[in-house]
């Protein structure tokens, strides 16, 4: 697939307990500009925040979009037990070493738990962090609700009419997005398949480590806890994954700031013009 317009394609090499593999990303703006990383969720790729990287990089924002492993453009790991925030959390941070200074934080739900995760690490670079619909506590009820629709046998598709339509019943929490935006979405998220066959752009196993264990509620308020950089925490309204006591109770620290996204679930697509006004002028701020 050709690249978007303005975009610049990157690669590094990350070591991994696996051995060496390559992540891969997609980046916009100025090289001198002030960098924001932006991280997608469990089964996505970087290519959701094309919108929201044109609109930082036209305010002057160097804004990377890495395919985490196991998605997009970057390698599969050869162990379904390694796709887990660690390891994650593991190559980005390859990547934020390249940047020298602070670096801002975009995540969606798996991309805002590794930012959480590297924002309460002593030492980190992360300045500001935008928490997409990801808190401090993930409902159990949530995540077996996402096991029963990903467990299910991974889709093959016709065409990208049919991965769209699929796509649209899945995701319909992202909220109201136009047919061009649903056609984006498709578009880069499938793949070919050795034989051919249209997919979905990552790896089957990461299904299979995300099944694995018994469901229980996600407690990550320790790193919450550590957490003292400013934190803009948008909530689709109608989210299982974030709860709304969960969101108020985060939103009483006073360097966080909660908005609800209205028409949206688990999670809000962030393509919308007010969404991306709202993280621009977070971001952008001294």
């Amino acid at each position: 697939m050709a690249l978007p317009a303005g975009a610049r394609a990157g690669a590094l090499r990350w070591l991994s307990p696996a051995g060496f593999f390559t992540l891969r990303w997609l980046e916009w703006g100025p090289l001198d500009g002030a960098p924001v990383m932006c991280v997608h969720g469990l089964t996505r790729c970087g290519r959701d925040f094309d919108a929201l990287a044109t609109a930082l990089a036209a305010s002057g924002r160097r804004v990377f979009c890495p395919d985490l492993p196991g998605r997009g453009a970057s390698d599969w790991l050869p162990d379904p037990a390694l796709y887990q925030p660690p390891i994650y959390s593991q190559a980005l941070a390859h990547l934020l070493a390249r940047m020298d200074g602070p670096v801002d934080w975009v995540g969606t739900s798996l991309g805002g738990i590794c930012g959480m995760g590297i924002a309460a690490t002593p030492g980190n670079a992360i300045r500001r962090m935008v928490l997409n619909d990801i808190g401090a506590v993930i409902p159990a009820s949530s995540l077996q609700r996402i096991r029963d629709y990903i467990n299910l046998p991974a889709p093959s598709f016709t065409d990208i009419a049919a991965l769209e339509a699929y796509l649209r019943d899945v995701h319909a929490p992202f909220g109201n997005l136009t047919d061009a935006e649903w056609r984006h979405l498709a578009e880069t998220s499938a793949r070919r398949d050795a034989e051919g066959v249209l997919r979905l752009h990552y790896d089957p196993a990461i299904i299979r480590a995300f099944s694995a264990g018994d469901v229980a509620d996600i407690d990550l308020s320790p790193l919450w806890a550590a957490i003292a950089i400013p934190v803009l925490i948008l909530r689709g309204v109608a989210s299982d994954v974030l709860p709304a006591d969960v969101a108020a109770q985060m939103a009483r620290k006073p360097s966080a700031k909660l908005i609800e996204i209205a028409e949206a679930g688990h999670a809000p697509a962030l393509m919308a013009a007010d969404q991306i006004a709202a993280i621009g002028n977070f971001l952008n701020a001294p």
